[in-house]
């Protein structure tokens, strides 16, 4: 190769690294800052294609969508001195990037450690302020707004992100706390059932009185009615007997001795010694003459 070509085929891969090296871009889900050396020049670049000035600009691009930074599980105190281990995240994304460059110099892993120290710093002054019942259920969504609402304040003025939202996932008690706790908790559920059995127990025995009350009752009446039916049963009974025996007395004898000698000779293996001529055997005897 000839000098003048050498010298053609350099000056051509200079203009393109020269050009390669002024030109940058910037997508929709990025956001930049631009750099003369290692000063902030320019923040908040919009996306597209943009120039530079090879070797004395230099670009930072970060993440500009909706990051999530999950901040390990912390001891913290409530307001009663009730220890808990809460479990949360936050929702965040970068909103000013000369302030975050500064605070982070562009580490992204520095920016997510310091955020968790703001949060557990924020989560720590609200838990203190409240309650263990009100931390639980009571005040845990105002919780969070008050939280989410201070350290968005902080976070912007010193790292230069926003914060959308800050949610606890869980809230537990301590491993040497919760023993105790399930077993008072066991204890009372156990007072209240007795408390319940002996409650059932005596609505027990009142219906059961009740209902032998009742049942004494409705018998004392069924014979008392039973017996007065029985009694105008006889009445009307002996009422009849009395209004045929008037009528024809002798048939009504005959009647009488009729079943009389039923009853008497419904066995076969009975023996009667009576005497023939007796009244006993007065039909029988006039029975050959009619």
């Amino acid at each position: 190769m000839s000098t003048k070509k050498f010298v053609v085929v350099f000056l051509f891969l200079a203009v393109a690294i020269l050009g390669m090296n002024s030109l940058f871009i910037v997508n929709e889900m990025q956001r930049a800052v631009l750099l003369e050396f290692g000063a902030v020049k320019r923040s908040d670049i919009e996306p597209g294609l943009h120039l530079k000035w090879p070797f004395i600009n230099d670009v930072r691009k970060f993440d500009g969508r909706v990051r999530t930074s999950d901040a390990p599980p912390e001891r913290f105190l409530t307001l009663e001195k009730k220890a808990v281990i809460v479990d949360s995240f936050a929702k965040f994304r970068v909103r000013n990037v000369t302030t975050y460059y500064t605070a982070t110099s562009g580490d992204e892993g520095l920016a997510e450690q310091l955020l968790k120290q703001r949060i557990n710093t924020g989560l720590r002054n609200e838990i203190s302020k409240r309650t263990l019942h009100e931390v639980v259920s009571g005040e845990r969504d105002q919780l969070m707004q008050v939280l989410t609402t201070e350290l968005n304040e902080v976070a912007r003025l010193e790292l230069g992100v926003a914060v959308i939202d800050v949610r606890v996932k869980r809230i537990d008690l301590p491993p040497e706390v919760s023993q105790s706790v399930y077993d008072r908790m066991n204890t009372e559920r156990d007072i209240e059932a007795r408390e319940h059995r002996a409650k059932g127990q005596e609505l027990a025995v009142g219906i059961r009185a009740d209902a032998e009350k009742q049942r004494d009752i409705i018998l004392a009446d069924a014979y008392s009615t039973s017996e007065q039916i029985r009694g105008e049963g006889d009445a009307e009974a002996a009422s009849i007997y009395a209004s045929a025996f008037t009528r024809d007395k002798e048939f009504y004898k005959f009647y009488r001795s009729m079943n009389a000698y039923k009853k008497s000779f419904s066995s076969k293996s009975d023996v009667l010694l009576i005497d023939t001529d007796s009244d006993y055997f007065k039909y029988m005897n006039n029975s050959g003459q009619n």
